[in-house]
């Protein structure tokens, strides 16, 4: 494959998003939730991170604000675990501690920097493409020492987010390479990689070892082979699929029917999946090594 540019997501590709949400959530836990344990921190991070109430999803979507999606995932949070409500009231000195928290933790995982240098290395373009504001994403890669890539295309850019094919289209026009020489590399292996992969672009799935989401990523707690491909569909996000149906392609049902985090399903769906950011010049073929799909 011959790559002319490579557009990066910035939670949990960039920046260890997952580690900031367990040390914000720890200090909520210890103020807003004594009764329970701290052995039950790793659930109480699954359960943010999968959003089974699909806030998040609606935020992308331009259906709700980042902040509202934020109270709406912390009242489910204190309902599952047997928590005083959040109210409109309590949520400001809630939100005060877990976003001062998360903030602070912002750092760049280990392998970021070396990678971004070795795209720009190889004389391609790189810029970001994420589901959260343009702004916010911009703070937290300075934050992380990574200041220096292009935040192309946020959540507040087109009014949506991934999966949408118009995001990653729009990253690449931006970007100045066609989709076909355009890779997409992200921690979501449908909303990310799958989506780029069916919007023209290389999709490309970090895999990241003990970064996957627990059950329930993505609306799915078990294999879910009894779907219709419109439920299919909602499953993966709008816009995604058959071109000019809105359905999934076969490809994409094998995933959402089977494991959406099943690397081996994946690549049969044409997706690149690498472990570490250090194996994408090989994966690429940008770097001196052979092109491989692992």
């Amino acid at each position: 494959m011959t790559m002319d540019g490579i557009l990066f997501d910035v939670d949990d590709t960039l920046v260890d998003t997952k580690g900031a949400f367990a040390r914000a959530l720890e200090a909520v836990r210890a103020e807003h939730l004594p009764h329970v344990p701290a052995e039950r921190d790793p659930e109480i991070l699954s359960h943010w991170r999968t959003d089974p109430g699909g806030f998040y999803s609606r935020y992308t979507r331009g259906e709700m604000d980042h902040v509202t999606q934020r109270r709406h995932r912390a009242a489910l949070l204190h309902e599952t675990f047997g928590a005083a409500p959040v109210t409109e009231t309590s949520f400001e000195a809630w939100d005060a501690l877990f976003w001062g928290t998360f903030e602070r933790s912002w750092t760049a995982h280990d392998d970021a920097r070396a990678a971004i240098d070795a795209v720009l290395a190889a004389g391609l373009r790189v810029g970001v493409v994420t589901n959260a504001a343009t702004e916010l994403q911009e703070r937290k890669l300075k934050a992380a020492g990574l200041g220096d890539l292009p935040v192309l295309v946020g959540v507040d850019t087109l009014g949506f987010g991934k999966p949408d094919p118009r995001v990653f289209l729009e990253g690449a026009r931006k970007l100045g390479t066609e989709p076909s020489r355009t890779a997409y590399v992200g921690d979501e292996p449908t909303v990310d990689a799958l989506a780029a992969h069916e919007a023209g672009l290389t999709g490309v799935w970090l895999d990241r070892a003990g970064h996957r989401r627990g059950p329930g990523y993505g609306g799915h707690a078990r294999p879910v082979s009894g779907l219709s491909d419109a439920a299919l569909s909602g499953a993966l996000g709008s816009g995604a699929g058959q071109p000019g149906t809105g359905q999934p392609n076969a490809a994409q049902r094998a995933v959402l029917r089977g494991d959406p985090q099943n690397p081996e399903a994946l690549r049969a769906a044409g997706v690149v999946v690498v472990e570490t950011l250090a194996e994408l010049p090989a994966a690429l073929g940008y770097g001196t090594g052979p092109a491989t799909s692992r």
